[in-house]
């Protein structure tokens, strides 16, 4: 017979075994809260918030982006640089919104458009008595080769155009007689002139007065003969009326 003492399996749950055993047991359960804490659906799982103010990944709304301060101007677009650009950036229009900077300067004013040049009738306003072109075998041209226009002596006579004065003097049929030479080339004859006011090689302006109407030469009454030639020649004429309409003159 044995006298070896007999060992009660109960008894390491007595004692200091006891207390071991139970720090043992409710670590486990910690560990197991913790667990189930982390598995969604649990019945144990949780949402774990921040303790301290301030927003992070947790936090933010779902579809809020943090400003930059950029303004998107319109859908993003497929984009191909210009040939010879050296970067992409040389050919970037940038939104004066975001241009730092001073303002762009204003545009220039528009210049001034042309003056253009005057004209005058040579007597504004006065009646027409004999029209170019009438045929009359007493003219050397077998036709009126200017305008007679009916005006009392000493009536002002204008220069039509801005002009050079080519001659002033007597001419014969045509008594006392200026000729101007005109912008375009073409002539200007006064003829049958009480007065003259202008002398050769003087520079003229439109509606400056360079003599006075009379009855000079081969005249029959005081009136204004004026034509407008192609060259300073007798017989290379145009209509004056014509001519002078075709820059706006309409006082005849």
């Amino acid at each position: 017979m044995s006298l070896s003492p007999r060992i009660n399996p109960y008894a390491v749950f007595h004692g200091p075994h006891r207390r071991k055993a139970a720090s043992a047991a409710a670590a486990s359960a910690v560990l197991l809260g913790v667990i189930l804490a982390a598995v969604p659906g649990s019945a144990s799982a949780q949402t774990v918030r921040p303790t301290t103010p301030g927003s992070s990944a947790f936090t933010a709304e779902h579809g809020v982006q943090p400003s930059t301060g950029v303004v998107q101007l319109t859908e993003p677009t497929a984009y191909l640089p210009p040939v010879g650009a050296g970067s992409s950036q040389d050919a970037v229009a940038v939104a004066l919104n975001l241009t730092p900077g001073s303002p762009p300067a204003p545009p220039a004013a528009p210049a001034p458009a042309p003056v253009a040049p005057h004209w005058s009738a040579p007597v504004p306003g006065a009646p027409i008595t004999n029209p170019f072109g009438v045929p009359n075998p007493e003219y050397a041209a077998g036709y009126h080769t200017g305008v007679d226009f009916a005006v009392d002596q000493g009536t002002p006579v204008l220069a039509v155009g801005d002009a050079t004065t080519v001659s002033a003097g007597y001419a014969g049929s045509y008594g006392n007689q200026i000729v101007l030479k005109l912008a375009d080339g073409r002539y200007a004859q006064y003829a049958h002139l009480s007065r003259l006011d202008v002398s050769t090689g003087q520079q003229v302006t439109a509606g400056q007065q360079v003599g006075a109407s009379g009855s000079t030469g081969n005249s029959t009454g005081p009136h204004l003969h004026f034509e407008i030639r192609t060259s300073n020649s007798y017989g290379d004429v145009i209509d004056p009326i014509g001519y002078l309409a075709g820059h706006g003159v309409r006082d005849f």
